[in-house]
């Protein structure tokens, strides 16, 4: 299930839209178990499309916690390559993680991921805020990286199905 919403912020001159995503998915696991693979950084790349590139440089070595900083090289547009670095900045064990850009693609990115147990299963909750680079031209010309979120978020819901359906079936 996905919900978007934008709301809007000036502050002086500059102009930043904020973007919002939410979704839910419910995933036929313990919370254990879901917890287990999602605070292990390089099981990211697992969820993430093939034509993104995504690479994982440094940082994933343990599982998430406060003070966490992960750099990845991404290659989400015409092949060009990027690199993001990310700060894992607060962890509830068992509940859920933030992460925050602190280089990269972005102007501003705040993810939060929640697990909670419900119906014998987790429900898994995302909010992503966010906003685009190069003020207002950035705006104009953001269709494709709206597009390309949504995009991301999809492809994670249909292979986590695969992933876990095919884990319980085993």
């Amino acid at each position: 299930m996905y919900r978007v919403e934008h709301s809007q912020r000036s502050i002086v001159f500059i102009l930043m839209k904020l973007h919002r995503l939410e979704t839910t998915q419910w995933l036929p696991l313990k919370l254990e178990a879901a917890w287990d693979f999602f605070s292990v950084p390089e099981n990211l790349d697992r969820i993430t499309p093939p034509d993104m590139s995504f690479e994982i440089l440094s940082g994933h070595e343990r599982r998430a916690f406060a003070g966490q900083i992960i750099s990845y090289r991404i290659r989400p547009i015409l092949n060009i390559p990027m690199n993001w670095v990310t700060e894992i900045t607060q962890v509830k064990e068992g509940e859920y993680f933030i992460d925050e850009q602190r280089f990269g693609p972005y102007k501003f990115w705040h993810h939060v991921h929640r697990f909670t147990a419900q119906d014998g299963g987790v429900l898994m909750e995302d909010t992503l805020h966010y906003a685009l680079p190069g003020g207002w031209i950035g705006e104009l010309t953001g269709g494709f990286i709206h597009k390309k979120v949504r995009g991301i978020f999809e492809f994670r819901e249909q292979e986590l199905e695969r992933i876990f359906s095919r884990e319980s079936a085993e």
